[in-house]
């Protein structure tokens, strides 16, 4: 099978160019002609690319499922089948790995069996979450709906944490930046100026001193420090790898001040658009709570959200279940009884989602306003406290002779100083 780039016409005359895979020329304007293409040109583009190797295996993408689920959607919505519509979506230029499985589930619904049951084999390409709404879609039969409305959901999902990411960047850079400042002057300009003083014979105050063993510890067991870095962070990685770890973590998360805020809003969030989903496609509010344990990307509230799933299917009501686990802000609680007595929680919840976003963007607003500074003062007293002790010797040079009040001895005093210093001195 070939890539080609092509060029073709719809029925309006609208120039539109792509990529398709297809076994040759004549399938591909056979592929086209299914939806509507007329083509004009068409050439072989070769798949050979750095990323190819990579591209074979691994998880698929969130925008490359919310793609995914647009165009099945668009398909079977202008008419064709499911299965005519796996058969070009399996030809689309998305990565190896989601073409390889596309294949597979082709050919087991070709087969005879569901869409629901062919994707069940392959759970890395599809979370669980997106399963349970395909599958609620072949019941309701509104299967297109369902998969419009998931990749509305995986595209909101996608600009969230797009949000987090991007404001988090800045403190980032700050905190990085920092580091290799104090990394220069502990690994370079320091032992320069400590040279220059030892042939001065000038008394160093204690800060000074301080500096420079510190300075020493680095320079003499930079090697030990890296490799303790790097094992601690292996170690870390480990940690959050396992299971107990995860959940420690994101229990840590949930309760600490500073983030606290948004990690409940976030998660929130997150429950309100998944939750409002899976009720308005006409599943349970026992097996929605089930379902939506996968999308709140916290181990901790999806271990306690099953807690509380596990009461109401005891006959607990939905809004007593959360308000004894106390995992969202009282807000969405009172909205969850609201819901429950209008019996329109999909509706509430759905539009409840848009007001913890925001919550989510002021807080996040909020600590990048806070932290920024924070960083900044802190770089600029670190940087202040190594260039005292570093210049505080040098005044003691101007001021060996304080009975000798001519200026141009303090001039000499501090040349001798810099041609001692291997940074300035030739």
């Amino acid at each position: 099978m070939k890539k080609y780039k092509y060029r073709a016409v719809n029925l309006n005359g609208k120039r539109i160019e792509g990529v398709f895979l297809a076994e040759n020329e004549d399938d591909l304007r056979a592929q086209l002609a299914k939806q509507n293409l007329f083509l004009v040109s068409a050439k072989v583009r070769s798949d050979k690319s750095p990323n190819a190797f990579f591209s074979v295996s691994g998880k698929v993408s969130v925008n490359e499922l919310s793609t995914f689920c647009r165009q099945f959607a668009i398909m079977i919505t202008s008419g064709t089948s499911i299965i005519d519509s796996l058969n070009v979506l399996r030809r689309q230029p998305y990565s190896g790995y989601l073409r390889s499985v596309l294949e597979i589930v082709y050919e087991d619904v070709k087969g005879g069996k569901l869409l629901s049951e062919a994707m069940a084999k392959h759970k890395r390409a599809f979370p669980n979450f997106f399963r349970s709404m395909v599958r609620v879609g072949e019941v309701s039969g509104a299967i297109d709906d369902v998969l419009l409305s998931v990749a509305d959901y995986f595209e909101a999902d996608s600009k969230l944490k797009a949000k987090l990411r991007s404001a988090l960047a800045y403190p980032c850079i700050l905190i990085v930046m920092a580091i290799a400042v104090l990394a220069l002057m502990v690994g370079f300009i320091i032992p320069s100026f400590e040279s220059a003083l030892s042939k001065l014979n000038v008394d160093m105050p204690p800060l000074t001193i301080a500096i420079y063993d510190i300075g020493h510890f680095f320079t003499n067991n930079w090697k030990i420090i890296i490799l303790v870095v790097v094992l601690l962070i292996g170690c870390w990685i480990l940690f959050l790898m396992s299971k107990k770890g995860r959940y420690l973590w994101d229990k840590c998360k949930y309760h600490l001040p500073f983030v606290r805020g948004i990690v409940r809003n976030s998660v929130a969030a997150r429950f309100c658009r998944a939750f409002s989903l899976l009720m308005g496609s006409g599943m349970d509010i026992v097996d929605a709570m089930d379902e939506v344990c996968i999308v709140f990307g916290n181990a901790y509230v999806a271990a306690q959200f099953r807690k509380a799933a596990e009461d109401v299917r005891q006959g607990m009501s939905f809004t007593t279940a959360l308000q004894a686990y106390n995992l969202f802000p009282t807000m969405l609680v009172q909205m969850v009884s609201v819901g429950e007595k209008t019996a329109e929680l999909d509706t509430v919840l759905g539009r409840s989602t848009s007001f913890f976003e925001n919550q989510v963007e002021r807080a996040i607003t909020s600590i990048t306003n806070l932290i920024q500074p924070v960083i900044l003062v802190i770089i600029g007293g670190s940087v202040g406290v190594l260039f005292m002790a570093i210049y505080s010797p040098l005044l003691e040079v101007m001021n060996m002779d304080p009975t000798n009040n001519d200026p141009t001895n303090v001039l000499q005093a501090a040349r001798l100083f810099l041609a001692q210093a291997p940074i300035f001195g030739r």
